[in-house]
């Protein structure tokens, strides 16, 4: 605990910055059905009513407070992206430890089953399956896992690999030490660094790979709120803006919304994935 607070009272503006911004992406998940002025799906007004006090941010094509599914979006499309990532950590971790630890034949079959799975595009795949299986969160979640974990396996058996190697390993296999207990004190302890920074980094690809998909119409489905569905919702509006009155030009912002909210998030948890990779290198400002 000491050397956490020390690292972030070391920690540069950027890191400030984007520990800020995930830190107000966490209060907005956890807190969406308190700060959201409306339910996520209640139609409360008329349709692409301009940004105006009650609707601080128009309404939608069904009359929706676009501010509330914002809100609301938070919670399902980073909630889902985080469940979705520590699954594919789960998985993809646990086989690549594995793979390194044992080596011999069950290193060999992993890594190839891993190698066809990666050649594969992500997205084709995931179209491929969402299209048979049906477009369900449970079906969602398993599918982006399965392909994620394949980079997290490469990852984690290419950093347990360099780590095998070393001398302490080879003493502690000369006192008896097991599988699990090599994994557990030697292995997981010196990969935390640069696997904390690939769950960051993951996360990221995750949540706009969710969002790809809402966009194309089988990801999070209506009437849960999602910031890639909303961006699909709102694109024809483009068409309609008018910037000569702020009614009119409110058309054009709103594609925008859902789509900085899915930027900005991105941009912060990167400043921290950079944050933690400094410290992991060792090197100081």
């Amino acid at each position: 605990m000491t050397d956490l607070f020390h690292s972030l009272r070391d920690a540069p503006v950027s890191a400030w910055i984007g520990i800020v911004i995930v830190g107000i992406y966490t209060i907005l998940a956890i807190g969406a059905p308190v700060l959201a002025p409306y339910p996520e799906a209640a139609s409360i007004g008329s349709q692409y009513q301009p940004w105006a006090a009650p609707h601080y941010l128009g309404t939608d094509a069904l009359g929706r407070d676009v501010m509330s599914r914002l809100i609301y979006g938070a919670r399902n499309t980073v909630g889902i992206a985080l469940l979705t990532t520590a699954l594919a950590f789960a998985m993809g971790a646990t086989l690549g430890l594995l793979a390194a630890t044992l080596g011999g034949w069950f290193d060999a079959v992993s890594a190839r089953v891993v190698d066809v799975l990666m050649a594969i595009p992500a997205l084709i795949f995931a179209l491929l399956i969402l299209t048979i299986t049906g477009t369900s969160v449970l079906a969602l979640v398993l599918v982006i896992a399965v392909l994620d974990s394949t980079r997290v396996y490469r990852l984690s058996r290419a950093v347990a690999q360099g780590i095998l190697t070393m001398d302490y390993i080879e003493v502690a296999r000369m006192r008896g030490e097991g599988l699990w207990w090599l994994i557990r004190k030697e292995v997981l302890p010196n990969a935390a660094a640069p696997m904390i920074a690939e769950f960051g980094l993951r996360f990221c690809f995750v949540f706009l790979f969710i969002s790809a998909l809402s966009f194309l119409g089988l990801g999070i489905q209506p009437p849960t709120a999602d910031w890639g569905g909303m961006v699909r919702e709102s694109a024809k509006l483009i068409g309609f803006a008018n910037f000569a009155t702020w009614q009119t030009a409110t058309f054009g912002l709103a594609p925008l919304l859902p789509a900085g909210a899915i930027a900005l998030l991105t941009i912060g948890v990167n400043l921290i994935v950079d944050w933690v990779l400094h410290l992991s290198s060792g090197l100081r400002e």
